[in-house]
């Protein structure tokens, strides 16, 4: 029977008055400064790391070539061949996607052993030792070195990119979840920002300094190393994997504050129960379990969207667009700044909107609008030389385009990871999405040129197919999830996982009728 209050309304329970505010919308205030510095602790040497090594490696390419070819001669005595050295650079330069793919498969892994703060502290010295390799190639006329310490930059960033979110998403409360893990989208798009400066002529661009460009990765590790170590680990991690609730309940008050920590015990608690037990799953178990087959083929159609989108063919067409537009050849790399800026901004954009208007329409709309904007680059590009309009529209298309992919795929597809999940499926969830996310950078790298010579710009047309199909599939499939506990989320995909039992009349799981 419903509690009522004298007037005949509807009593809120203790919990319930806590968690809103006075108009009774959900409380959107960070509940402790704790928690946002833990934030910015976690990302500076995680996910930043990632955009930021995808960035520097750009400026010094020429530099690189001169390097390999004057090496080659010392060593040999003759010149090196265009095939050759096309073949080290591929290597240099793909070698990084490889270590990434290594680094997803330990990164759920190392989670589980060390736990979530432990695993991203150790990650560090990967990246010390990576900048050290690298700094060293060219005064020691190894390029060997520079391939080694690009595989091992790799391997940091991949095990970042899965624990990071699988820490945010663990330490914050449900009703700030989303924009407390977007943290990882805004901290990887601020990294490949700051690449775009420091790879700058004027700064560590130039010649003379392009081993300090790429070292210059040591520095975000270093600084992780120096500030994560005040912050407490995951307290889902602590109570159900650890089953310690006193270091779970200090956590707890550090992260939540003394007056709204209950709140966030209960969920664990009650999550705690409905797991029974349970250890974390290895990732091929996932693929045997009915309980969470929509889950993860959404994961899987998620993450191979977010790298197939034609992001990559945007900013392949950056430097063709602005320059048919008339801005300087010299003055590109400057503008291209701007686009660096464009994805930053709308990371952080879509960090305060997304627990306002939801995932669901984030990402569906974000898909949406990437497919129109490709109508539109298609359109302008085969027309530019034909109309003086036509630069302009594609140089507006190029940054809408980007605007939306940081609105929806690019934040939203991270903290659904974290959301479609229980604790013991998590961590094999963030290592299979991050191996299927590094096997598509793979691909569409291997695949792109070849697209866009055959294509020229009606490649978009197969960016426009892809978006459309992961937008409809997403429309079809994926509820919404803002403000739910990670139990209630799993309700919402019994109906399509159990569909045929649930037509012949079987129960619900014991699971999900404990816990409603």
């Amino acid at each position: 029977m419903q509690d009522v209050g004298p007037s005949g309304a509807p009593r809120r329970s203790a919990r319930s008055m806590q968690d809103v505010g006075p108009s009774g919308a959900p409380r959107r205030s960070l509940p402790s400064w704790t928690l946002f510095l833990a934030v910015c602790s976690v990302g500076i040497g995680g996910t930043f790391q990632y955009g930021y090594n995808i960035s520097i490696i750009n400026a010094p390419t020429q530099h690189i070539h001169k390097f390999l070819n004057e090496t080659w001669h010392s060593r040999y005595g003759t010149e090196l061949s265009p095939s050759i050295l096309t073949l080290l650079w591929s290597v240099i330069a793909s070698i990084f996607s490889l270590g990434g793919l290594c680094g997803a498969h330990i990164g759920g892994t190392v989670a589980i052993r060390l736990g979530r703060k432990r695993a991203l502290l150790m990650n560090n010295f990967l990246a010390i030792l990576a900048s050290i390799l690298m700094g060293v190639s060219f005064p020691t006329g190894l390029f060997e070195l520079l391939m080694v310490g690009r595989f091992l930059i790799g391997m940091n960033t991949g095990i970042g990119l899965c624990v990071q979110p699988l820490y945010l998403g663990e330490v914050s409360p449900k009703n700030l979840r989303g924009g407390m893990v977007m943290g990882s989208s805004i901290f990887l798009t601020g990294g490949i920002l700051t690449g775009q400066v420091i790879g700058l002529r004027e700064l560590l661009g130039g010649e003379k300094y392009w081993p300090l460009l790429l070292s210059s990765s040591c520095f975000p590790a270093f600084a992780q190393l120096l500030f994560l170590p005040w912050f407490p680990e995951s307290p889902r991690y602590l109570l159900i994997d650890r089953a310690d609730e006193i270091k779970c309940l200090k956590a707890l008050k550090r992260f939540h504050g003394p007056a709204r920590y209950q709140l966030e015990l209960e969920d664990i608690q009650k999550e705690r129960i409905a797991l029974n037990g349970e250890k974390p799953r290895k990732p091929w178990q996932l693929f045997i379990d009915r309980s969470i087959k929509w889950q993860l083929i959404t994961v899987i159609f998620m993450t191979m969207g977010q790298q197939l989108s034609g992001i990559n063919a945007i900013y392949f067409y950056a430097s063709y667009i602005f320059k048919e537009a008339g801005i300087p050849a010299e003055k590109i790399p400057y503008v291209t700044l701007g686009t660096g800026a464009c994805e930053c901004l709308t990371a952080l954009t879509c960090g305060l909107l997304i627990d306002y208007m939801g995932r669901r329409f984030l990402i569906i709309g974000g898909y949406c609008l990437m497919a129109f904007w490709c109508i539109m680059l298609t359109l302008s590009l085969t027309y530019q030389e034909a109309s003086p309009w036509a630069p302009y529209l594609s140089m507006a298309s190029l940054f809408a385009f980007i605007l939306s992919f940081g609105l929806g795929p690019g934040g939203i597809t991270n903290t659904l990871t974290a959301e479609l999940f229980t604790q013991s499926s998590r961590p094999a969830a963030y290592m299979v999405a991050g191996s299927v996310s590094w096997l598509s950078f793979f691909i569409i790298g291997m695949l792109f040129p070849f697209i866009v010579n055959g294509l020229k710009q009606y490649c978009f047309v197969v960016f426009l197919l892809e978006c459309s199909l992961v937008a409809s599939f997403l429309f079809f499939i994926i509820p919404e999830t803002k403000n739910k506990s990670f139990l209630e989320i799993k309700r919402e995909f019994h109906k399509l996982n159990f569909e045929k039992s649930n037509a012949n009349g079987l129960h619900l799981p014991a699971l999900l009728s404990e816990t409603c």
